[in-house]
């Protein structure tokens, strides 16, 4: 494998360094480092025509007007009528848990923007115990005392 093919084979594991070098703020010895593929002059010049390849970064885009909720008491429910997600066997629903829901519905809103929701949470320390997606709405569920928080991270990242 050639060093372009194995650097960019790297990159892609690491989406957060794809992000960067789209997003043009990297410091290709650094990257070159971490990687730790070998030659770091060779593979920092990799990165630097690998980035050169790449569309700019842009975050998700919503169309119009996103709606944001918050719901408190999400748990486990055995009713698939009252569930707002299910993850394999487990179903979550309002009532009696320890999870706060926040939705976000809207043209534009989808698995790609959960993504970038998700990596807000975690740069905010935010926890999140389930999440999910599809074309026009998305919900996160976090432990009820970051539900505050949680609401305006979200709404800053749609925003």
């Amino acid at each position: 494998m050639t060093v372009a093919a194995e650097t960019r084979r790297a990159v892609r594991a690491s989406p957060f360094l794809r992000d960067a070098l789209r997003a043009g703020c990297v410091n290709y010895t650094a990257a070159a480092r971490f990687l730790d593929l070998g030659d770091e002059e060779a593979v920092a010049a990799a990165l630097r025509r690998y980035a050169e390849d790449l569309p700019d970064y842009e975050r998700p885009a919503t169309e119009g007007r996103v709606r944001v909720n918050m719901r408190s008491g999400l748990g486990p429910t055995d009713d698939p009528g009252e569930a707002l997600l299910r993850v394999a066997d487990t179903l979550l629903a309002p009532g009696t848990g320890d999870l706060t829901g926040i939705t976000a519905t809207g043209d534009g809103v989808d698995p790609r923007t959960l993504g970038y929701v998700l990596a807000r949470l975690d740069a905010e320390g935010v926890a999140v115990g389930a999440a999910g997606a599809t074309d026009g709405v998305l919900l996160v569920a976090v432990n009820r005392r970051d539900g505050p928080d949680a609401i305006r991270f979200v709404e800053d990242a749609l925003g």
